[in-house]
């Protein structure tokens, strides 16, 4: 399991970047990377085992995330701060935005915000992450620079009693582009169960990262969710990682490969 993050983080800290100019195509974002709470904020009235649960975070995501970034010279953006403070993967009126219940848990330091106190939280954590998304997609577009989002998640095997079958999810809407493939090159791996729009749908509102980002500029996205379990040692996580790296390597959107197909067929019909 990866370490926590120092207990005082100011602002500007709240959100992190790696290899900002990276020249691969694709984008990284780590919405739930982190389970720290700032010093100010305590333990928000929860024993502290409870910060180390998935409702604290995602955890196994962040390494994940890191080893593909830095294999495909991707950039990544992390948030540093537990969502149980504010979930960065939601609208600001979403009613979990400041979660008063996760799962099954009530969180007691959420209850009874005042909107002064909400909207400190969105300056701290929320604003810092999408402001720095949207500057690091602008500036990849302003150079023209081909550009794809990716969210990467993970789950528990085990939601309010119910069991999870898949080893790893991928998460879209009506735009399949970059979905549709990558999920063709998880089914052909053995022993892998893909759920598609499993554990989540965007109906679920857990695609807010994407949309925002991503669906409003029309690039092409997919989140990815990997079950915990899988990826709560070093060993599943850089298994995970290096399939996922192995994947994205020659992964192309639809779009793009039916139309170098057409342009392919044009000039074999040219040359006959």
């Amino acid at each position: 399991m990866e370490n926590a993050r120092p207990a005082s983080l100011a602002p500007y800290e709240t959100v992190r970047v790696t290899n900002p100019g990276g020249l691969s195509p694709f984008v990284f974002t780590c919405d739930h990377a982190s389970n720290v709470l700032p010093a100010e904020f305590g333990t928000l009235g929860l024993p502290a085992a409870d910060l180390s649960r998935h409702i604290a975070w995602d955890p196994g995501a962040l390494p994940v995330a890191l080893r593909m970034a830095e294999a495909l010279d991707a950039t990544l953006i992390e948030t540093r701060v537990s969502r149980l403070v504010i979930d960065c993967n939601r609208p600001l009126d979403a009613p979990d935005l400041v979660p008063p219940v996760s799962e099954t848990t009530a969180i007691p330091g959420n209850s009874g915000l005042s909107d002064k106190q909400r909207a400190a939280r969105i300056d701290l954590a929320w604003r810092p992450f999408h402001d720095t998304i949207a500057q690091i997609v602008e500036r990849r577009l302003a150079r023209g620079q081909e550009t794809r989002l990716v969210s990467v998640h993970s789950f528990t095997p085990i939601y309010k009693g119910k069991s999870r079958p898949w080893h790893i999810g991928i998460i879209h809407d009506e735009d399949r582009r970059l979905a549709a493939p990558l999920i063709s090159a998880l089914r052909r791996l053995s022993g892998v169960t893909v759920g598609v729009n499993e554990p989540y749908s965007p109906a679920d509102r857990v695609y807010f990262t994407l949309e925002r980002h991503a669906r409003s500029r029309g690039l092409p996205c997919a989140m990815i969710e990997i079950r915990n379990d899988e990826i709560a040692g070093e060993t599943g996580q850089r298994k995970w990682a290096d399939l996922l790296t192995g994947i994205f390597s020659n992964l192309e959107p639809e779009e793009a490969r039916g139309s170098r197909q057409r342009t392919m067929g044009k000039s074999v019909q040219s040359a006959s």
